[in-house]
């Protein structure tokens, strides 16, 4: 072959490697795991749920963090509720339903979360382990305001449907007495924590109900 033909004939596999990436797993590249426990207790106005403010004091939020390897999202879910608002309860253990939103992530470039959320009815509170945390309990129609607070179009309506499809699985669970009679597994979370010196973060011993 012409030295001239061989110089200019196009590179093969074997000359360089060209990387196909699919569009989603793009978007998986974006995305992040997150939990949140949807607190709630009976109060004097009904159905209350248990809101934190986010550190910068801006926003409402559910008590929320990344999911943690080698716990459940559920269990993950519990270990936030207790650091950011000091709470105690009975956690599920199956999701009730599922949200999007955007967060701010490193040198400034947005990121889809996609966040499990878990019921959980608060039996006491501590004191949070995080500080400026400010924790209040809102009836289900003041706390959709407040999660207004802040917010994009899109995230306001992922957070209200959070708001009434936990209003509405309360009620399936609690119809008349306040008993919990479906047969799904719950884990509780009411025992003392045991701290790690490597990360200072309590560990929350579980008792599966069926």
């Amino acid at each position: 072959m012409n030295r001239s033909l061989r110089r200019n004939r196009p590179s093969t596999s074997r000359d360089s490697a060209v990387k196909v990436v699919r569009l989603a797993q793009l978007r998986r590249l974006r995305e992040c795991s997150q939990v949140a426990a949807v607190c709630y207790r009976f109060g004097k106005r009904g159905i209350e749920f248990l809101l934190v403010q986010t550190r910068s004091g801006a926003r409402w939020t559910f008590p929320k963090g990344s999911a943690e390897p080698g716990l459940t999202h559920a269990q993950a879910a519990a270990l936030e509720a207790y650091e950011e608002a000091g709470v105690h309860g009975r956690m599920e253990e199956a999701s009730f339903t599922s949200y999007s939103h955007e967060k701010r992530g490193i040198r400034g470039r947005d990121k889809t979360c996609a966040v499990s959320a878990h019921l959980c009815q608060v039996v006491r509170l501590d004191a949070p382990q995080e500080s400026n945390r400010n924790r209040t309990w809102f009836p289900a129609e003041e706390a959709k305001d407040r999660l207004r607070e802040g917010r994009s179009a899109s995230d306001t309506k992922a957070l209200e449907r959070v708001i009434d499809r936990a209003v509405r699985r309360i009620h399936q669970q609690h119809p008349r007495t306040g008993a919990v009679i479906d047969g799904m597994q719950k884990v509780t979370f009411i025992d003392a924590p045991r701290f790690t010196s490597s990360r200072a973060r309590p560990l929350l011993s579980g008792t599966i109900l069926t």
